[in-house]
């Protein structure tokens, strides 16, 4: 019997996944074929989707992209020399992009199929819970201390910090929550691991409840992911009826237990507070600190909030020690990181890697360069409030520290890659117009300032004179300092990043003969 792997993932299908399955079915029907079709996650090598996968005593062999008119050939092929066929691309674990990365969270990624608790635990899933179960709550904290594991939302806070903080608090009742609400241009490693491993988050939810001391948790996700919605709330399903979530998780006495909240689409909730707001029924509406969520978050009560990737590196800490974890990366920043490589990129998908590679390895090594082929002008990383970087630092490493040393921040690893018609003056303005659609008006610097802002780049733009020009650009750049520092959060605060990056390095996009940070 033929065993063949197709992904479910949500991209996949979009490009003719499931009409390949269709297809395959039908023509080994009409054969009177043996065929077994496995639905499984996806690889994260998106332009080779649909990427077919075929079992074999060499392990699984890749072909792809895949078209349901290529199907007869193909069958004829995998009955007989299946390496022959145009699509063949040899053992898919070979692939240079993949055999290179590191994959820790996405070690399961395009193997197993989504919701099947037997291949979850076949390849490792459960160890970091059962390991958690007979240790202390104390135990747990410190190994998420000692890992150094950082928030993967952005901010990069000590992940340890905020669970000693949520565990030492008195309270009769505590929140462990799930910031899914993936909003950043360019990333979709959430969405990958929500549809693709939801047991891994839920693991990692579960191990977080028993360290805090917290019973309940809740998974806030985008109502942009229909597919991670259900496949969470399946998952959740499976994992309560085999006892890991519930009143006695994995028998150890203690209880947790989850449920999905679906936001309304606001970019604004990504923020952890504004998030709180939207999960208590509120208008999503930025909180000031202090009081902090790990001591008043969810209805005033000690709540834990971190984002997917955040809590899906947890089990494998537990799993295999927190000195295992360590071990990766570079400098503060330590374990990897799912990188997703977006925009104008030959080979778009998702690349997990210990931090410290530089950013030309990520975009010219696995990236392959622009898909227009025309030349690289710069690549935005962190999302639509990250800064251009231009390929003169392109040699920087991935790190928290270097990042930040120049104006810039990794957030969420998204990077997304521009080729030289890309008009830097029109993304500054942007960026500006972005904020102002998605503040959420409570304080006057994010609220005013983006409108401002959008005035100033429209009149620096249609300025006819050099004089004139360099006026307007003061003028913005001043504006973007007063956002950065007086904002509340970090909508308005980071948004000065892709304006001042885009006026240093692009000026002659502005009708600027230097930038203002040269003069």
């Amino acid at each position: 019997m033929l065993k063949l792997c197709i992904p479910c993932d949500s991209v996949a299908r979009a490009v003719g996944a499931d009409d390949l399955a269709t297809a395959l079915a039908r023509e080994a029907e009409q054969r009177k074929l043996p065929l077994e079709i496995k639905r499984t996650s996806s690889r994260g090598l998106y332009w080779l989707e649909p990427l077919l996968e075929l079992e074999s005593a060499e392990g699984r062999l890749g072909f792809g992209p895949v078209a349901p008119q290529d199907v007869p050939s193909l069958l004829d092929a995998l009955q007989g020399d299946a390496s022959t066929h145009p699509l063949a691309l040899g053992p898919v674990e070979e692939l240079p992009y993949l055999k290179s990365q590191q994959r820790l969270l996405f070690a399961r990624a395009g193997i197993t199929r989504p919701l099947s608790l037997d291949d979850y635990r076949a390849h490792g899933g459960f160890e970091g819970l059962t390991r958690a179960i007979g240790q202390s709550g104390d135990d747990i904290v410190a190994a998420v201390l000692d890992s150094g594991l950082r928030g993967r939302g952005g901010a990069a806070f000590p992940a340890g910090i905020k669970w000693r903080t949520v565990r030492g608090a008195a309270a009769a009742q505590k929140y462990v929550v799930c910031n899914a609400d993936e909003g950043d241009s360019g990333t979709f490693a959430d969405r990958m691991l929500m549809e693709g491993d939801p047991f891994l988050l839920i693991e990692g939810m579960a191990i977080a409840g028993l360290a805090v001391g917290a019973t309940m948790g809740y998974i806030y996700v985008r109502s942009e992911y229909p597919q991670s919605v259900d496949n969470l709330r399946a998952a959740i399903g499976i994992a309560r009826e085999a006892g890991y979530l519930g009143a006695n998780v994995g028998g150890s006495g203690r209880a947790f237990d989850l449920d999905v909240r679906v936001g309304a689409g606001a970019y604004i909730c990504g923020e952890e507070t504004a998030l709180l707001d939207s999960l208590e029924g509120k208008r999503g509406v930025v909180r000031a600190k202090p009081p902090l969520p790990a001591l008043q978050g969810l209805f005033g009560l000690p709540t834990l909030v971190h984002n997917v990737l955040t809590l899906a590196s947890v089990p494998v800490i537990l799993a295999r020690g927190a000195q295992f974890y360590r071990d990766f990366g570079m400098g503060r920043s330590l374990g990897t990181m799912p990188f997703q490589l977006a925009g104008n990129i030959r080979h778009g998908g998702l690349v997990e890697r210990a931090f410290g590679l530089s950013l030309r390895e990520l975009v010219e090594g696995y990236g392959g360069g622009t898909a227009s082929g025309r030349p690289l002008k710069a690549a935005q990383v962190g999302g639509p409030l990250g800064a251009w970087v231009p390929p003169s630092q392109f040699d920087t490493p991935l790190d928290y520290e270097a990042f930040a040393a120049m104006g810039a921040m990794l957030g969420h690893g998204g990077v997304v890659v521009a080729d030289d018609s890309l008009d830097m003056a029109h993304m500054a303005r942007f960026a500006l117009q972005f904020c102002a659609e998605e503040s959420c008006g409570k304080c006057t610097p994010c609220r005013i300032g983006s409108t401002r802002g959008v005035e100033v780049v429209d009149r620096l733009i249609a300025a006819t004179d050099i004089t004139a020009r360099e006026e307007q650009a003061l003028l913005l750049k001043d504006l973007c300092d007063t956002m950065t520092y007086g904002s509340l959060c970090a909508l308005g605060g980071m948004t000065a990043f892709p304006v001042t990056s885009a006026l240093k390095h692009f000026p002659a996009d502005f009708g600027l003969e230097t930038s203002e940070a040269d003069q």
